[in-house]
């Protein structure tokens, strides 16, 4: 086949001044555009990443190295929009093809090896050694070091997990009794099964329906209907958003355990979190099977997660008057201390140790009176829907759920809108409500109200953590995006991705050379950005482009020939396409 060139416009073309001639006046040339923001410009239009990055191949069998542009992969279009618009095709063909399964997803682990079964019984003997050692009183230092190894060796062999199974350190946890303002929530008998019930209408045919739910916040004041600003801001709870917010993502983990429980089978899911014209996030949610509405409506309600964190009520370092770090080593106390802090913060005023964060829970917990920092519940509009297989209800769902994956909780802010400053100003209170509330163990926001972050560390500040909760892109919500349950499609993003990819080069007509029998073939090195040899972005976007235009001739060629139409005339099967 012969590499088609672009094919020039037919439009008129409008006739511009020589961006060479130096004589041109600086108005006139400051209104040209330049070269690499049209080359980025045909590289968006390409579909090609805007921001690769470089690697180089080296192949152990031949010896050569070949220069790759890896794509950036990010998921907001701000950031890159072509690998933003991959990313969301990727998880629409992941949502379409779990959503309506009619057979049980096979998940059952590989058979073990005799390699790994014999590194088990090794691990076994160091085991009963070390606690031999222990018993007769002799040091288990060296024991210890030897069973980290073989540990290591057991992950590099294939095997995933610690071989104690759990986690070593005992989980703290408070009374799981339910609260006494929360409904009660009804209980089927657990069948081992992913899919739903199947109904069967006067004609024989099968329907196996599914799910489409819409989960939001309660509200926090009175709303301007459709601009999603706030009647009476000053009235306006954001410090209630703001930890509805921050917590989401455990209240969403607290609804699907509570699904799963009534509807009696494993419950699957995809799922996305999307902002509101108010800035607060709220759930779209596709499930495999079908409950009846007043059941689903009945789990919302009954659906809550309590904060056991200290409490934030008082004020205790502020402006200037903040805690001082002081190295452990410099207090001299010989203390050996579990949590592995290099230091301590101290009170400026009386020198006094401020709890750390384990203490800090330690009192929560002896306390029987303790109420929880916050308690999180869904607002009163759920909306569930049912949808088959294959119907135009379906497309759109799925549609939905993808509709502003490419773009922040922050990006709905639109200039073109009305009320645009509202919203503005309204997102610029929740970003300040949100500037001392502490979004994690660690957050350095701990500090204001006199306790110690998880892992402390030197040059913490209240108010300038540098979590993702606490960027104005956020707003609060600090949780994935995208949630998926793992025996949706059966099958990993990754592999999603790579079913992708063998249909394109089976289209093309090229074989697979990602060696994935031979994954020690190649060795992948990034290129710095301090190597001299380094290709320069231009001519990336260039050859990027180049490439994809290769690409997308020889699909139009083969999309030709199984049409039966003229090779030669690609321009218009291209518009059709």
């Amino acid at each position: 086949m012969t590499d088609l060139a672009p094919v020039p416009p037919t439009s008129p073309i409008e006739t511009l001044p020589d961006a060479s001639d130096r004589n041109l006046p600086r108005l006139v040339r400051g209104s040209l555009p330049l070269a690499l923001d049209v080359a980025v410009e045909v590289a968006k239009l390409n579909g090609v990443c805007i921001r690769p990055i470089e690697m180089r191949r080296l192949d152990t069998l031949t010896g050569k190295s070949e220069p790759f542009d890896i794509p950036c992969g990010a998921t907001q279009e701000a950031k890159c929009p072509p690998c933003a618009k991959r990313n969301k095709q990727l998880r629409k063909a992941q949502c379409r093809e779990g959503w309506h399964l009619d057979a049980e997803p096979i998940s059952e682990p590989n058979p073990s090896t005799e390699e790994q079964r014999w590194l088990i019984e090794f691990r076994a003997d160091v085991q009963a050694k070390r606690d031999a050692a222990e018993r007769d009183g002799e040091e288990v230092a060296d024991w210890d070091e030897a069973i980290q190894a073989v540990d290591a060796e057991i992950n590099a062999a294939g095997m995933r997990g610690n071989v104690l199974g759990g986690r070593t350190v005992p989980k703290r946890s408070r009374s799981t009794r339910r609260r006494q303002d929360a409904p009660d929530l009804p209980k089927r008998a657990r069948e081992n099964t992913t899919l739903g019930r199947t109904f069967i209408d006067q004609g024989g045919r099968v329907y196996r329906p599914s799910m489409f739910i819409t989960l939001t916040l309660p509200s926090y004041g009175r709303i301007w209907s459709g601009q999603g600003v706030p009647a009476d801001p000053a009235n306006y709870d954001y410090a209630r958003a703001a930890r509805d917010a921050l917590h989401f993502s455990k209240l969403v983990d607290r609804f699907v355990q509570n699904l799963r429980r009534v509807a009696g089978y494993d419950v699957q899911y995809f799922a996305t979190v999307e902002p509101q014209k108010r800035l607060a996030p709220h759930l779209h949610m596709a499930i495999r099977g079908t409950l009846p509405r007043a059941e689903i409506k009945q789990i919302a309600a009954a659906t809550y997660h309590q904060v056991w964190w200290p409490a934030v009520d008082e004020v205790r370092f502020e402006g200037d008057h903040l805690p001082v770090w002081t190295p452990r080593a410099d207090l001299g106390d010989g203390t050996v201390y579990p949590d592995g802090q290099s230091g301590d913060y101290l009170d400026p005023e009386t020198g006094e140790l401020l709890p750390t964060w384990d203490d800090a829970l330690d009192q929560l917990d002896q306390d029987d009176d303790a109420e929880p920092l916050h308690v999180l519940r869904f607002g009163s509009q759920v909306d569930v829907q049912g949808v088959l297989a294959g119907t135009p209800d379906a497309d759109q769902c799925i549609r939905y759920l993808s509709k502003y994956l490419t773009k922040s909780l922050g990006d709905t802010l639109d200039p073109d809108e009305p009320g645009y400053k509202a919203r503005r100003d309204h997102a610029a209170r929740m970003v300040e409500a949100l500037r001392y509330e502490p979004c994690s163990p660690t957050c350095p926001n701990w500090l204001r109200y006199g306790v110690q972050p998880k892992g402390a560390k030197a040059g913490m500040a209240p108010g300038r953590c540098r979590g993702k909760a606490h960027k104005p892109e956020h707003l609060g919500y600090a949780g994935r995006r995208v949630l998926v349950s793992r025996k949706w499609s059966n099958k990993t993003l990754r592999e999603h991705k790579a079913d992708r990819r063998a249909w394109v080069l089976d289209m093309l007509g090229l074989a697979d050379d990602s060696a994935e029998n031979d994954p020690h073939r190649y060795i992948w090195r990034p290129v710095s950005t301090k190597d001299p040899t380094r290709t320069p972005l231009a001519l990336r976007l260039l050859r990027g482009v180049a490439d994809r235009q290769r690409t997308r001739a020889r699909l139009l060629e083969l999309q030709a020939r199984a049409e039966g139409k003229p090779i030669g005339d690609l321009s218009a099967i291209g518009e059709a396409a």
